[in-house]
């Protein structure tokens, strides 16, 4: 790494960044809106109430509009993803998620602290259809928290998963909306009305939204398959109409049929300066392993490209890059040390990799050539070293970082992507921050 690394921002990085805060300020304001609206026209203009019923139905209208604004985060969005980043917007949806589910409950004991004999609408054989739709609504945001919870933890069927949490998230919104018309009180209020059908008309926009991804998606065939190893491949596409335009380090959804089927996300591994792209996929499930056996001139739909971790993205650019990378996270510090080639970028590049052995570090030969053609460093960790290993071993912890970055001085001047499973990006951020990196510095990816 060089010694000059003076932070530098030319007048279009900082009017984009500008761009870019006030989406992210509008789109806050517009999920405060949809949060907090309801729960505002009640108070106001829903009329005196006791305060049982009052609170009976504020707490209902928090998780209903809750359930509304998870939807709305995940409907994808590609300018609120660039400018929020794919990982804060799935925090946003399990945060909202947790508070629709905190209000339900909240909700329920209301309901029982008013009248302890409503605990008979906890029962299904005597409870009314209301309190029946209720039930089932709970159950179902309680199925969608524990898928949450699940995937974090055990091995699943990504497609299977997916549709499981979706389904489950609009039976929860549906038969919320259910319970709501068979109480009938909100439904029966001349101003309340309108603000329920506000609710479904933003829903319906967000879900058309994301069911109209399919025919945004670009078609493309198969150049070719490359076998990097037993269990990673890249698959290599061209276009068949205008190429996809992406900045380097973000990922787009592949499907192999033009709407509806399987479809996963990927990052793009390739070069954005070039005309076609190429994801570098990790073929151990089913869906990787029928990318793996594609045969040139297969169409594969690519919708994208989203997600803001990206050296094209960043508001206001460094003069040195640090990316640090985990298994097949280094797919996206891939495209962007390729992109900076093809692009002859002169600023000093440090590459930190870790891997389990050296058979997993894939791509170590194109690497070497790419550093004669950039100012980039490679460093390669290797948590079980075989026998005659000269390069760093072990856990890729502070005390490695630190021996591997610029001295503390120079740290602040550089821009540190980090990629790789979760557990790997939190230990780095950690790090990152005890050596003293600003956190503005630090972008994430996680798979």
């Amino acid at each position: 790494m060089t010694s000059s690394l003076q932070t530098q921002a030319g007048p279009g990085s900082v009017a984009a960044a500008r761009d870019s805060a006030r989406l992210v300020q509008r789109w806050l304001l517009g999920l405060a809106v949809v949060l907090l609206a309801p729960i505002a026209v009640r108070v106001l203009a829903g009329g005196p109430a006791p305060l049982w019923p009052m609170l009976t139905d504020l707490t209902g209208l928090a998780a209903l509009s809750a359930m509304v604004c998870t939807f709305l985060l995940v409907c994808r969005l590609r300018a609120l993803s660039r400018a929020a980043g794919i990982t804060a917007l799935l925090s946003a949806h399990r945060s909202i998620g947790v508070l629709a589910a905190g209000s339900v409950v909240l909700h329920i004991g209301v309901v029982i602290a008013a009248d302890p004999d409503n605990v008979v609408l906890l029962t299904w054989i005597y409870a009314p259809p209301r309190a029946r739709a209720a039930t089932l609504a709970t159950l179902a945001l309680a199925g969608v928290i524990a898928l949450g919870v699940l995937r974090g933890r055990v091995r699943q069927d990504y497609e299977l998963w997916r549709w499981a949490h979706l389904v489950l998230g609009m039976a929860a919104v549906g038969l919320s909306a259910l319970h709501v018309q068979l109480v009938g009180e909100l439904v029966a209020h001349p101003v309340m009305r309108w603000v329920l059908v506000a609710l479904a008309l933003v829903l319906t926009a967000g879900l058309a939204h994301r069911l109209l991804a399919a025919r945004r998606s670009s078609e493309h065939v198969v150049r070719e398959v490359r076998l990097d190893s037993d269990s990673v491949c890249t698959l290599v596409l061209d276009p068949r109409g205008t190429p996809l335009r992406f900045a380097p380090g973000q990922f787009a959804w592949l499907r192999l049929a033009r709407s509806g089927g399987e479809e996963h996300p990927f990052t793009i591994a390739s070069s954005a300066a070039g005309g076609g792209c190429a994801f570098t996929v990790r073929s151990t499930g089913d869906f990787g392993t029928v990318l793996r056996n594609l045969p040139p001139g297969s169409p594969v739909w690519v919708d994208g490209p989203y997600g803001s971790c990206s050296l094209d993205l960043l508001p206001q650019p460094a003069s040195g890059v640090a990316m640090i990378a985990a298994g097949v996270g280094i797919t996206p510090m891939l495209s962007m040390v390729r992109t900076l080639a093809d692009r002859h970028d002169p600023r000093p590049l440090l590459l930190v990799r870790a891997a389990g052995t050296p058979r997993e570090l894939l791509f170590r030969q194109e690497l070497g050539r790419l550093a004669q053609r950039l100012d980039l460093t490679v460093v390669e960790v290797v948590r079980q070293p075989p026998p005659g290993w000269t390069g760093a071993a072990g856990d890729l912890g502070t005390p490695l970082l630190r021996a591997v970055l610029p001295h503390a001085g120079q740290r602040a001047a550089l821009d540190y992507f980090v990629c790789g499973p979760p557990g790997f990006v939190t230990a780095v951020t950690r790090s990152l921050l005890e050596l003293g990196v600003p956190e503005h510095r630090i972008h994430i990816e996680q798979f």
